[in-house]
């Protein structure tokens, strides 16, 4: 019988995950998710060299499996709030993003914010989303479609 906090225990399993760039904690306690095509390059940034938000925990990274093209299907539940091309957009129409998340009702699943392809996640990037989950009454899900 393992015990807890031994090398083979639970506690060892978690830090291995932190040290790879998905913090410790889980999706219900982070204030974004993330969705991203497993194995892509954006999949591959955010276990490598993820932004701080995501190796702090307060964003939780999800890895759905990908289509032959690379690509996943945006999240089955949920409300789509807003689509974007690219993460730049993100950045760039701050204002829009936190306006769409905060005017969105209280009840139903999840708000989803779409971004169509990502290289990569930048922190800037991200902030806007993150914000605005943070004062949002439901959960936002950010889905990244494909990656190049």
């Amino acid at each position: 019988m393992r015990r807890q906090g031994t090398p083979d225990g639970p506690l060892r399993h978690g830090a291995r995950w932190a040290a790879r760039g998905y913090a410790s904690a889980m999706a219900d306690e982070a204030e974004l998710i993330i969705v991203v095509p497993r194995g892509s390059a954006v999949d591959r940034q955010l276990s490598e060299d993820p932004p701080p938000s995501v190796a702090s925990g307060r964003i939780a990274v999800e890895r759905a499996p990908a289509d032959a093209e690379g690509r996943i299907l945006p999240p089955a539940a949920g409300e789509e709030v807003l689509s974007v091309l690219s993460p730049e957009a993100l950045s760039r129409d701050a204002g829009q993003v936190g306006r769409v998340i905060g005017q969105a009702g209280a009840g139903g699943g999840p708000l989803v914010v779409i971004v169509r392809v990502a290289e990569e996640l930048r922190e800037e990037e991200l902030t806007a989303v993150l914000a605005a989950a943070a004062r949002a009454r439901r959960p936002v899900v950010l889905a990244v479609l494909g990656s190049t």
